[in-house]
């Protein structure tokens, strides 16, 4: 599956535009490394992970001469620390000093005594009283569950929903056909021997320009797809061809011309 640059939609393998918004998908190449299809504006292989953006390989630098400090100190010896410097003070007689008298003693003396403070209560001695304990507080009842809802006369009303059906209205005859909601795959063409049509086209006027085996339309949850396969006139989807190979989502109102000269054209439709 190749993914839309443009709204992320998955489209089949060799789709040039996407069938969702119509924008050019990229082309596939090929992975280096293991061979296997990448987009071409993918940056990695989803196959092997390689970085197909990768620069040329890093060159191998060369390795640089070691500088040698002479006199350097050995890693495996311990530092040795500088030796401490010794000062020489020359030495002094004690005959020298003059002789003062003692005032530290002689205040020591005159001071008065300092008399004793009474003992005071250790700030850190405290009285706890013990905490009263906590009134019972009583369960809470549970409520009883809700009563079921009753029915209306024994049974409940089925909830209706509404199913939407597809259906090709042929323009030339104001003919509905009915796409059947059964099958994932809807072949569209005349009667042959290979795929026989689901949708025949061969009783409206100038069926004569549609192929056997024309075109097929997809159902995808809920969402319709088609595709030429192969036709010899080709399919025309609002008046522009559609490539072999590639799918088309189909919305209401879409133009469908099958082969050349819109002679047989339906409208797709959703009720």
């Amino acid at each position: 599956m190749i993914s839309c640059p443009n709204c992320n939609h998955q489209n089949p393998d060799g789709a040039v535009q996407c069938e969702a918004c119509y924008t050019p998908l990229p082309q596939a190449s090929a992975c280096p490394q293991c061979g296997a299809s990448v987009q071409s504006n993918a940056a990695f292989c989803g196959q092997c992970g390689f970085n197909l953006q990768q620069a040329a390989p890093m060159a191998v630098t060369e390795e640089l001469p070691k500088t040698v400090v002479p006199n350097a100190p050995s890693a495996s010896a311990p530092p040795t620390a500088p030796p401490e410097p010794t000062l020489d003070f020359p030495e002094i007689p004690e005959a020298d000093f003059p002789d003062f008298p003692d005032f530290f003693e002689e205040e020591e003396a005159a001071a008065p005594a300092v008399a004793e403070s009474p003992e005071l209560p250790d700030p850190f001695t405290f009285d706890f009283e013990e905490p009263s304990p906590a009134p019972e507080v009583p369960p809470t009842p549970t409520p009883a569950p809700a009563p079921a809802p009753t029915t209306v006369q024994g049974s409940m009303q089925a909830t209706q929903i509404q199913v939407q059906t597809a259906s090709l209205l042929h323009v030339q005859t104001q003919v509905a056909l009915e796409i059947p909601e059964h099958l994932d795959v809807i072949h569209i063409g005349k009667p042959n021997e290979t795929v026989p049509p689901d949708i025949d086209v061969s009783g409206f006027p100038s069926s004569e320009v549609v192929s056997r085996v024309h075109a097929d339309l997809r159902q995808e949850a809920g969402l319709y797809y088609i595709e030429d396969t192969g036709s010899s006139n080709g399919t025309y989807i609002n008046h522009v061809p559609l490539p072999v190979g590639n799918r088309h989502r189909l919305r209401a109102g879409d133009r469908i011309g099958l082969g050349k000269g819109d002679k047989v054209t339906f409208i797709f439709q959703i009720s």
